[in-house]
């Protein structure tokens, strides 16, 4: 048993000593390949060294053989613009009449970049040869300019706008293919501005030249309609307010329009960018003075006349506001200039309310004479037709009054606390009710200065009250901004006040119809109501003085009556006034005198010395004031 084991445990012991020579033999091997490595890097190291400055001088020269190659490049270009300049020249100065527009302009674009090249050498040999190029683009130049200014100026002969818009035409144009042909033109002479001899210098000759001939074109052709937007500004008085579209600014504003989108929908095909711009601004820079100029004169006109002619500045302002945004958002162009010139109406506009009211309390106070019949007033007719037609400029006149604040049309002292914010509805109500307060305040004031019956005086103001009721109930949108409770009842204090005024009159002739009656004469009882009445009794019973009394009475109320019978009756009265103040007066004085009558005609026996009046023949005479 024993032999097998150390059979088996020396062949182990053999392969063990195999394994550890392999190994010895492992390290050997090891050490020598890092000796080696260490040699191989020592080498590279060596090489490294050896190789560097020759690769260093290898770049150089690489560096060194391609500035030769740019410096040759550099001389051939050198020698294309001088050889440019033979080349071209002849093209050049014998205009593009001669050689053709197409040719003409390539020969201006290849001394052009032959100049911008020969600027880019800076190199002081090439002076002489970019003098030479210089001079060679201004004579080009000058030649494109002529040619740009004799074409425009084919299509630049004054028109009548008038003729465009009542036959709604376009406005002419220049055609698509002369616009085609000087588009490059305007190109050429643009480029050379900024690369030629002038270069740097400001805005395009170009776009000057286009605006030195389109620019008075435009202006001439819209001289007629500011004289006639003047013309028709001058009115008589006797026409009344201004009526609105009457006026030839708007017929003057939809021809500068069109004329603005004309000129825009050229030059977006002949300038680029902002040259678009600038293009139309200097081409429109002398209509748009002229426009401005008329608006001024129109203002001052308005001024003048701003009682009846204020609306004609509301309407400018809706024109003007409204063509500002179309051709904002046509052209990106011209809306502050428009604006701009509008500032001076618009001012006046706003002041115009203030002295809108401040006018209507001076022309009612200074009005010398009112008329003895208690008619109303022309005054009366003027505010209100001035106040409808207020109404047609809603637009406007809510962006005045929304500017203002509410109540700051009136002046300080007369301001009241309003809705915090009202809307633009709201301020045209209460400016309105405003007005109207204003006239009816003023007249009550001089009727009462004036009229020194009270009869006459409450027929002068209810009258006065009718007409505005009846203005404002034919007119829809006066009626609509009036229509609220609050309104309603501010208006409706001035009839309340005219009525009880008139009523007053009759007051001295229902006070003869009152009497005392003693309770203690009839037993201690008071009559009974509704009761019949015994005047007999009545009259028997008083003493002799009592019964002179009502005599008295009836003959004093005879008097006091027919006096204010006659006075109505040489009174005007509007219609629907003569209908109110009748049946006020009959509900008043006729139950006064029935009673009275029933309980002492009796005095008179039926003879008529003191009663001149039973109870139906008075009902007859108040039924006929109606």
């Amino acid at each position: 048993m024993v032999a097998p084991r150390n059979t088996a445990y020396a062949e182990e012991s053999a392969e063990v000593e195999v394994l550890y020579a392999n190994l010895e033999r492992l390290k050997l091997l090891t050490k020598k390949i890092q000796g080696s490595l260490v040699r191989l890097e020592t080498g590279g190291n060596v090489v490294k060294h050896a190789i560097g400055p020759i690769y260093s001088n290898t770049q150089s020269l690489q560096i060194t053989n391609s500035n030769i190659d740019k410096i040759n490049e550099a001389i051939d270009r050198l020698r294309q613009p001088l050889d440019t300049k033979s080349r071209e020249e002849g093209i050049i100065r014998s205009g593009p009449q001669s050689s053709g527009l197409t040719q003409y302009i390539s020969a201006m674009k290849r001394v052009e970049k032959a100049l911008v090249d020969l600027n880019t050498t800076n190199l002081r040999s090439n002076q002489k040869a970019m003098s030479d190029f210089n001079s060679l683009l201004s004579v080009g130049t000058s030649k494109l300019q002529d040619m740009l200014r004799s074409e425009l100026a084919l299509h630049a002969t004054t028109i009548e706008p008038l003729h465009y818009l009542t036959k709604e035409l376009p406005f002419p144009s220049i055609p698509e293919e002369t616009v085609a042909r000087l588009k490059p033109v305007c190109d050429v002479i643009g480029s050379v501005a900024v690369n030629g001899p002038q270069r740097g210098n400001g805005e395009s000759p170009a776009l000057k030249i286009y605006a030195d001939v389109r620019g008075p074109y435009i202006a001439s052709s819209l001289q007629n309609l500011a004289i006639a937007s003047l013309n028709t500004a001058k009115r008589r008085a006797a026409d009344g307010p201004y009526k609105q579209g009457t006026n030839g600014v708007g017929t003057y504003s939809k021809a500068l329009e069109s004329f603005i989108i004309t000129e825009h929908n050229i030059l977006v095909n002949i300038f680029t960018g902002g040259q678009c711009g600038l293009a139309l601004q200097a081409t429109c820079r002398p209509a748009l003075a002229g426009y401005s100029k008329t608006l001024r004169e129109l203002n001052q006109y308005v001024k003048a006349n701003l009682m009846t002619d204020c609306f004609l500045a509301f309407e400018i302002i809706e024109i003007v506001t409204e063509m500002s945004y179309r051709i904002d958002s046509k052209t990106g162009e011209l809306k502050s200039m428009l604006l701009e010139a509008l500032k001076p109406v618009r001012e006046t506009a706003k002041s115009s309310l203030s002295e809108l009211l401040e006018e209507t309390k001076r022309k009612a106070a200074n009005i010398p004479v009112l008329p003895p019949d208690g008619g109303s007033v022309p005054l009366v007719t003027e505010v209100m037709s001035s106040l409808a037609a207020l109404t047609a400029y809603s637009a406007p006149l809510a962006s005045i009054l929304t500017s203002l604040g509410d109540g700051n049309w009136r002046s300080a002292a007369a301001k009241t606390p309003r809705d915090v914010k009202p809307d633009s509805s709201t301020l045209m109500s209460h400016f309105i009710l405003d007005m109207i307060e204003a006239l009816m305040m003023s007249l009550e004031a001089r009727g009462r200065a004036f009229h020194r019956s009270k009869a006459t005086l409450g027929v002068f103001l209810s009258n006065v009250f009718c007409n505005v009721d009846r203005s404002i109930r034919q007119n829809r949108d006066l009626a609509q901004y009036l229509g609220s409770p609050d309104s309603i009842a501010r208006i409706d204090t001035f009839r309340k006040r005219a009525t009880s005024t008139y009523l007053d009159a009759w007051k001295e002739t229902s006070q003869y119809l009152l009497d005392v009656q003693y309770t203690s004469r009839t037993g201690g009882n008071r009559p009974t109501s509704g009761a019949p009445v015994d005047s007999s009794a009545i009259v028997k019973s008083l003493s002799s003085k009592d019964r002179d009394s009502i005599k008295d009475k009836f003959k004093s109320f005879n008097a006091s009556f027919d006096e204010l019978m006659a006075r109505n009756k040489s009174l005007y009265m509007e219609r629907e006034v003569r209908g109110v103040l009748s049946r006020e007066v009959q509900a008043v004085l006729e139950p006064l005198y029935a009673r009275f009558w029933d309980r002492y005609h009796e005095v008179d026996k039926g003879r008529g010395k003191y009663i001149k009046y039973d109870k139906g023949s008075l009902s007859a005479q108040l039924a006929s004031l109606a």
